[in-house]
């Protein structure tokens, strides 16, 4: 039995490898390997979310990455095996450079938006944890003062991943109809 020989799934199973390799990473910190040293300018992962607030933004864009950044696109590589491997319908022409769109932007979509909602949630709950560096202030201000300035580049890359999103089905449905 012969088999097609497709690139994209083999593709997007390295880019979850990749994510899931930063998922580990953040995960890491987050358990706060680091607390145990003493180290003066670290603040733990653990306390931020813990401590509720603008911190939140940090749980919600960890739990985020690994749910879209790592197992949706591993589990678009399935997608793309079927069409390619099962159906033989290697992908060429518009229906590549759909693909690579879907790579490309999906991937820095999803990352881009979900660790900058994980820094602003950090930042965040760093400054709720300090009193903003003693002065005192109060949640609204955090959101001012912080999380104000996450809120475009995040929803920015969340547009980008949803537009490779996009490029990614139209690619599916062209090359699934295709004879």
């Amino acid at each position: 039995m012969q088999t097609i020989q497709g690139k994209w799934a083999g593709r997007f199973i390295w880019a979850a490898v990749l994510q899931g390799l930063i998922a580990v990473i953040a995960t890491a910190l987050i358990v706060e390997p680091l607390s145990y040293f003493n180290i003066d300018w670290y603040y733990s992962p653990s306390k931020v979310i813990a401590g509720g607030g603008g911190g939140t933004w940090l749980f919600v864009g960890y739990i985020c990455y690994l749910v879209v950044g790592v197992i949706a696109i591993a589990v678009t590589a399935i997608i793309y095996f079927y069409i390619e491997g099962i159906h033989g319908k290697v992908y060429h022409g518009l229906t590549n450079y759909l693909a690579w769109g879907h790579y490309v932007l999906m991937n820095v979509g999803v990352a881009g938006s979900m660790l900058s909602m994980m820094y602003g949630g950090y930042i965040a709950g760093y400054l709720a944890a300090e009193g903003c560096g003693g002065s005192g202030c109060t949640d609204y201000q955090i959101h001012v003062m912080d999380l104000s300035h996450y809120i475009d580049p995040v929803g920015g890359f969340i547009i980008i991943a949803c537009i490779g999103a996009l490029l990614g089905g139209l690619g599916f449905v062209l090359r699934s109809r295709a004879k």
